[in-house]
């Protein structure tokens, strides 16, 4: 089983940061407070997105065939991608946007949650 980076805490839905650091080959240890990378912030789905966008180098139209889904649903994942990283590249999505694109099965009711708890 693959091991994840989680970014919230599982009890107060508080921000994580990572505390320490070890050496693989000393095995020196550094305590430190850094915050997660936002890439690791992602809902997992959205990180195998990235990472098949990156392997397609950025052809949405291949990322079309290689997931079998409509170019505008590429571009609404990319977006929703770049939102919740706060690279805002489009207008803000009103709720009843959010849901209609959920109902549309552009995104999953997990990417909702996400895109409404990030400010929406």
């Amino acid at each position: 089983m693959d091991k994840k980076i989680v970014s919230r805490c599982p009890f107060c839905n508080g921000e994580l940061v990572v505390g320490r650091l070890v050496c693989s080959g000393c095995k020196t240890q550094i305590d430190t407070s850094l915050p997660i990378p936002p890439f690791f912030r992602l809902p997992q789905d959205l990180q195998d997105f990235v990472m098949t966008f990156l392997r397609c180098r950025g052809n949405i139209r291949e990322m079309e065939k290689f997931l079998g889904i409509s170019y505008p649903t590429v571009c609404k994942k990319l977006d929703l991608v770049n939102e919740i990283l706060g690279n805002q590249t489009s207008p803000q999505l009103s709720p009843k946007e959010i849901l209609e694109m959920v109902e549309r099965g552009e995104i999953t009711a997990k990417e909702a949650a996400q895109m409404l708890k990030g400010g929406q």
